[in-house]
Formats: C-alpha cells, sequence, structure tokens
C-alpha cells in the first residue's frame, strides 16, 4: 500500500540533502506549467527549503490558453515568479531552420523545440538566481520515453523520478494542493492531445504494470515494452568512447 505521507516526508528529506551536498543556500528553479508534476515538484521544495528559495518560470509559446493554472500554483504557494514568453525565439529559430532545411520542419522538431528552448530559459533563470533546475518528470513518462530531450527531461535534481503518475497524485493532494491542478488531465501543450491519447494507454494500466509486472491485454503490454525498450537511451548518461591508452 503507498503510503503518501510517508514517501512525500522522505522526498522533502532527500530534496533538503541534496541541496545541502550540491548548492548550500541555492534556489530550486522549475518550469510551472500548471499540471501535477510542476505542481507537485514546487510544493515539495517549498517544504524542502522555504518558499523564498523556490522560483517558477512560465514560459508560454506565444499564448498559453492555461496559463492562469501556472498562476494559481505559483499564487498558492507564494513564490517568485518569472514570465518568459518563448514565442518571438521559437518562431525566429524556426524559420532559421526551415529556411536552412529549404524545406518545412517535421511535426516532431515543432513538438519539440518547444520545451528544448524553455529549458534555455530555466537554465538563464536558474544561473542569474544561484539556483538550481528541478527535473519534473516522473517515472510513468520516463519509462516509455513520454518527454524531450535536453527539453522537460533535463535538469539537476528529479524529485519524481522514482514516482508513478497516480502515486504523484497521491503526494499532490496530501501537500494540499488545489485540487484541479492535482488532477488535471495530462497534456503536454503542445499537439493538442492529451498524454494518454498519444500514449495509446492511460497511466492507471502503465502505473500498474511498473509496479506489479501485470498487464492484462497483452497488445498493450507490447506497446508499453516497446516503448520502454527504444527509450531507455533517454535514461541513461551519454556514452563516450574510451580510447585505450
Amino acid at each position: 500500500m503507498f503510503d503518501a505521507l510517508k514517501v512525500k516526508d522522505a522526498c522533502v528529506r532527500w530534496i533538503r540533502d541534496w541541496f545541502e551536498e550540491n548548492g548550500p543556500g541555492c534556489n530550486a528553479v522549475l518550469g510551472i506549467s500548471g499540471g501535477k508534476d510542476s505542481s507537485v515538484c514546487a510544493a515539495l521544495c517549498v517544504e524542502a527549503l522555504g518558499r523564498d528559495r523556490v522560483i517558477g518560470v512560465t514560459m508560454p509559446n506565444g499564448v498559453q490558453p492555461d496559463i492562469a493554472d501556472s498562476i494559481k500554483l505559483i499564487n498558492h504557494l507564494g513564490i517568485k515568479r518569472y514570465d518568459i514568453n518563448i514565442g518571438a525565439a521559437f518562431q525566429a529559430l524556426m524559420a532559421e531552420v526551415e529556411e536552412k532545411l529549404g524545406a518545412p520542419a517535421s511535426a516532431q522538431t515543432r513538438i519539440n523545440m518547444a520545451p528544448r528552448l524553455r529549458m534555455t530559459a530555466v537554465y538563464a533563470v536558474s544561473q542569474s538566481n544561484n539556483g538550481r533546475v528541478v527535473n519534473t518528470c516522473n517515472l510513468s513518462e520516463d519509462w516509455v520515453g513520454y518527454s524531450t530531450r535536453w527539453g522537460d527531461a533535463a535538469g539537476d535534481f528529479s524529485p519524481l523520478g522514482g514516482l508513478t503518475v497516480q502515486e504523484v497524485v497521491a503526494i499532490g493532494k496530501v501537500l494540499g494542493l488545489p485540487t484541479d491542478l492535482v488532477e488535471k488531465t495530462p497534456s503536454d501543450g503542445l499537439c493538442g492531445k492529451t498524454d494518454e491519447d498519444n500514449l495509446g494507454f492511460s497511466y492507471a494500466v502503465l502505473d500498474k504494470y511498473i509496479r506489479t509486472g501485470v498487464c492484462e491485454n497483452q497488445e498493450t503490454k507490447a506497446l508499453i515494452d516497446r516503448k520502454h525498450a527504444m527509450n531507455l537511451f533517454k535514461l541513461r548518461p551519454i556514452p563516450h568512447f574510451e580510447p585505450e591508452v
């Protein structure tokens, strides 16, 4: 049985210890999307470090329809906020890339460019504020590679990397976060579809498979296994050549 309060307290201690070792006095800096992952990460950091050492960054790409959710979370926690619109940078870079390619960029290129620009913005804020960047990905997303390498998959430490979606939701409720943010339908905010639409299965099914090894539908099991195998490289350190010297 998952004990959300116990795990929450252990994660808070882990964050506190990590900062003592890797950045005493530094601030935790993270992008705030208004979804459960960034909300829970921000709340955990506030409990571990205090609200004065947590900085939230909103990063709409032009117009972000649910930006109010990001602001709601930031105001709820009482943390410092920077609003950085990546729209102009996205349009300028995409135009330059497509001009040099001599053709339209692929759909996946367009989808992944925004989170990579957002991470550039988060690191810019972090380095200008004595910060350490929070990776907000959870175990379920990492398991099937549902993240952008060098985008949302980047960061200096990962509070949720060992927690499934349903476990993150449970911790969010223990933290007293607004229910609408904790239970918000997961979406990357990029392609107009929910996470589960893109994946082809629900997080409930994925989480059960991760924790128990049980997946009743064999086609779904095969799909999860295939995604996991294809995306393991995202979880491993970048390989490097070792010369014989």
